[in-house]
């Protein structure tokens, strides 16, 4: 599949607005503002950060595999492993508040993110043909 096509996907999309608000929520709530350094820190919060981010940066890459793929077994796996960071993002949500984020919104917008790409991972997953 071609890049353009991909790029035009509305999963992929989604997707992709998923990873820039993870970014920008994991930049938020980190005590240490290099988004690069934070596996490095000593604080449980940037750890979920930096776990946010990772997640976040490989769904859309998931996608593209996904698409791209002619194995269904490659296509299986990458839909299985977007399902497990799907669940993964809604839990670091929660671990954030257990760690004292006090701007719940952020987390319940992240949160709706996750729902709102949950619904068109679905779809897509329904016509992907596996």
């Amino acid at each position: 599949m071609s890049y353009k096509r991909i790029h035009k996907l509305p999963v992929y999309r989604k997707a992709v607005a998923l990873r820039t608000l993870s970014r920008e929520i994991a930049s938020f709530v980190s005590y240490n503002k290099n988004l690069l350094t934070l596996a490095q820190s000593h604080s449980h919060r940037d750890h979920i950060a930096d776990a946010i981010l990772t997640d976040a940066i490989l769904i859309p890459q998931q996608i593209a595999k996904a698409e791209s793929a002619n194995s269904l077994a490659i296509r299986q796996r990458s839909i299985d492993f977007i399902n497990v960071m799907i669940r993964n993002l809604g839990s670091y949500c929660t671990g954030l508040e257990k760690d004292g984020v006090r701007e719940k919104e952020y987390l319940d917008l992240l949160r709706g993110e996750v729902k709102s790409f949950r619904q068109s991972f679905k779809k897509w997953r329904k016509g992907l043909s596996i």
